[in-house]
């Protein structure tokens, strides 16, 4: 028996898991929560046990949506003390880099049909069909390969390269190894990939034949076609640090300490972009002096058919236009149009919307509201979730 509750779907209550669940449904429009439960086997027996619980804050849902990113970090974590089962978590990149929660669920065990579970219905929130090319990075947890392949197989599926070193030291030690691994993820060209790789190999071939058994689309930036060039699934890892204390809790007093987390978070942002003025996030302003600066290293050559030959004193070479390209060759591109008297967009254009100071403004408009404390308080001294 599978129930769905969303919000104002007001069906007969059961348990105190579901007072609970009416009481965030009531007071928090567009959230949806979901509660997959034990068979049983009796027609006689009038109660049912929860053995999954999956929720999406309403103001989180439409946050992610106003944001235009297209990048999630799926991870697990285990419940602590006497409970059992495991929180399983979504995070996004908010418009200033930093984390945004989209989803969460308690189940009994990390496995394939539990994230097949969790993506199945986080595609439902998010809007997200069988063809979505999202970008999402795991540790290759248990289960969420073919979970993935069968509910996103167009997406991308990256895989955290912390997680890779650390298989990787299981077999083969030493910090050139390591140091070696992580020159091959950064490059950021083929050629610059294939030179590192070269030099993995003769560090260790062993290491080397088994790093290329690993697909290269999943961990080197040199072969990631995606904005997005995260490399780790720290995303996820920083917001489960945050729950750290309520993983130890009864199942209804850990799902409010997450709630109770969230609300605060917004309101802590909030504050930081009231300070806020310009087009672009504090992050991204940052990030784009960056690309600024190694941008004057370069030198660009027109060919009078919309391309350029942009090179720097390195002599490496690329070949760019105004609308696709590394960052740094496209502003060198635009600079050199300028000066030569033509028309040129503005370098700003070439931010994407995602990174604008509006948009993170309107990812943190909508707030998580409180709950009713008695309906909380009475659901607290009833924590079983599991048989």
């Amino acid at each position: 028996m599978v129930e769905r509750i969303i919000s104002g779907d007001y069906q007969v209550q059961y348990g105190f898991l579901r007072d609970y669940v009416l009481e965030l449904l009531n007071t928090n429009p567009g959230t949806t929560v979901r509660i997959d439960v034990y068979p049983e086997t009796s027609l006689s027996i009038t109660t049912r046990t929860s053995r999954r619980i999956y929720v999406c804050l309403g103001a989180l849902k439409l946050g992610f949506k106003y944001g235009l990113s297209d990048f999630l970090g799926l991870d697990g974590t285990f419940m602590k003390g006497p409970y059992p089962g495991q929180v399983l978590t979504v995070v996004g990149l908010d418009s200033n880099n930093d984390i945004y929660p989209v989803a969460y669920v308690v189940v009994e065990t990390e496995s394939t049909s539990s994230w097949t579970w969790f993506l199945e219905l986080l595609g439902e929130d998010l809007d997200l069909g069988p063809n979505s090319n999202f970008t999402f990075i795991s540790d290759r947890q248990k289960g969420i390969i073919p979970a993935m392949e069968k509910v996103f197989p167009s997406a991308k599926h990256r895989f955290c390269l912390r997680h890779i070193q650390e298989n990787m030291k299981k077999q083969w030690k030493g910090k050139d190894l390591s140091d070696q691994l992580w020159e091959c993820g950064r490059a950021t060209t083929v050629n610059h990939f294939n030179r590192a790789m070269d030099e993995l190999k003769k560090i260790n071939e062993e290491a080397h034949a088994w790093v290329c058994k690993i697909l290269t689309n999943t961990w080197t930036k040199s072969h990631f076609s995606a904005h997005t060039g995260c490399l780790l699934n720290n995303l996820c890892e920083v917001f489960n640090s945050k729950l750290d204390e309520g993983r130890d809790k009864p199942i209804i007093t850990c799902l409010e300490y997450i709630r109770e987390y969230l609300m605060k978070r917004l309101c802590v942002v909030q504050k930081e972009i009231d300070k806020c003025e310009g087009l672009l996030t504090p992050t991204a302003t940052t990030l784009f002096e960056k690309i600024k600066t190694d941008a004057a290293k370069y030198v660009a050559k027109y060919n009078g058919a919309g391309k350029y030959q942009v090179a720097s004193k390195w002599q490496d070479q690329y070949v760019v236009n105004l609308k696709m390209g590394d960052y740094r060759h496209v502003v060198c591109a635009i600079w050199d149009k300028i000066e030569n008297d033509e028309n040129a967009p503005h370098i700003d254009e070439l931010i994407r919307l995602c990174y604008r100071l509006s948009t993170w403004r309107a990812m943190y408009f909508n707030k998580i509201d409180p709950l009713n404390s008695y309906i909380a308080a009475k659901c607290f001294d009833y924590p079983i979730l599991y048989k």
